[in-house]
């Protein structure tokens, strides 16, 4: 679905030649300005991080085609995903390389790190795919996101667990992260809620043996477990789930959402696996044919299907675009028209709140199949294969 490892390197330097060759074009140039883009580019999770990395610049491209009067130069910045390089890149771009915005950053713990630098810089940002809660809690006025937060998405994915998997005793594991932490608090909060019995663990991700976790699982005798974190962790979760004769039905929120997933778990170990997330990746047009046809030219113009947040990164830059169409070039100018912005996009109706957040967000379903994650229909209504 997506390129990972060494692809995954390939595919960015591929971007990072049509992006960075080109590093001007500030907000100081007459006829360009220039849209950043941050995220792990090359580390463990770029796997979730190169698609809407391609969802902007493919929108950027369409833009640029019209041949408009003010041109968008896209420069890419790797963050890792590590707070700790995001911060002195954020201030690279807006500093030197002058961004008028920045699609992402791509994960929550960096967003948070970022957040204060964009605000002291005034230049807008938004993200496609951090959906920590908080982030929108902090008083922010130039944080945004196209992605529901992790309360809408955990609210969903035990909507389903209760409503959809009938689950009534649920083990409910976390990474200890910014991200899976109040993912698994949510998805906990929800199941109780709806009268199941709980019980939680953690796991540290960069650990190669889970087995006191899988030792509480196996004794806890669940019907569902939820891990809250990323594929690479939850693929070797699975797999020691499996080993130790665990099969409860196993499911995660959009950071598993990667046929990683499954290669970290051994192949089938992860067959029957549910992902949930506020990301649409519909190429056949189950639920919207604007992202079919989004889908199609994606997958002519990279020869790879979309994946996740491939469509939420398109919307992302269409909302920068939109507003440079508009004749608003100037960071805080972007800002101020993103406040009213309400135009279709490909993942939703483009659209923000006071805070920051969609004005709208439905959760998806998708389900592990081979080295495939089919989407089978929205947490309210979506019914598992087997």
């Amino acid at each position: 679905m997506r390129a990972t490892g060494a692809v995954a390197l390939g595919a960015v330097l591929a971007i990072g030649a049509s992006a960075c060759g080109d590093s001007g074009g500030g907000s100081g140039d007459k006829d360009s300005v220039t849209i950043g883009f941050m995220g792990d580019l090359t580390g463990e999770a770029s796997g979730i991080v190169i698609p809407p990395s391609k969802g902007a610049q493919m929108a950027i491209d369409e833009y640029n085609a019209t041949n408009p009067k003010i041109k968008i130069k896209f420069k890419t910045y790797d963050s890792q995903g590590k707070g700790e390089q995001a911060v002195p890149l954020a201030k690279t771009a807006i500093q030197k390389d002058k961004i008028v915005g920045l699609v992402g950053p791509a994960f929550s713990g960096e967003t948070q790190q970022v957040g204060p630098v964009m605000e002291e810089g005034k230049v807008p940002m938004i993200s496609a795919s951090a959906t920590n809660s908080a982030l929108s809690a902090n008083g922010w006025k130039f944080f945004h996101r196209i992605v529901g937060n992790d309360d809408v998405q955990g609210a969903g994915i035990g909507t389903f667990i209760t409503n959809g998997l009938g689950a009534k005793k649920v083990f409910v594991i976390h990474d200890n992260s910014e991200y899976g932490k109040p993912l698994g608090t949510t998805v906990e909060g929800t199941v109780k809620g709806k009268g199941a019995t709980t019980q939680v663990s953690a796991i540290d991700p960069e650990a190669s043996d889970y087995s006191a976790t899988v030792n509480q699982a196996k004794a806890f005798k669940p019907d569902a477990i939820f891990f809250g974190g990323y594929y690479a962790a939850g693929g070797k979760l699975i797999k020691q789930l499996r080993e130790a004769g665990v099969t409860a039905r196993f499911l995660s929120g959009d950071g598993s959402l990667d046929k990683g997933l499954a290669k970290g778990a051994g192949g089938k170990n992860a067959d029957g696996s549910v992902i949930g997330c506020p990301c649409l990746i519909d190429p056949t047009g189950k639920a919207s044919p604007a992202s079919k046809k989004f889908s199609e030219a994606y997958k002519a113009k990279y020869n790879s299907d979309t994946a996740i947040y491939s469509a939420e990164g398109y919307d992302a830059a269409t909302a920068f675009i939109t507003a440079i169409k508009a004749g608003k070039t100037k960071p805080e100018e972007i800002n101020d028209f993103l406040k009213t912005i309400d135009v279709p996009g490909v993942s939703k109706q483009i659209k923000f709140t006071d805070k920051g957040d969609p004005a709208s967000s439905a959760i998806y379903v998708y389900q592990v199949t081979g080295d495939t994650l089919p989407l089978i229909g929205d947490a309210n209504t979506a019914k598992l294969s087997d």
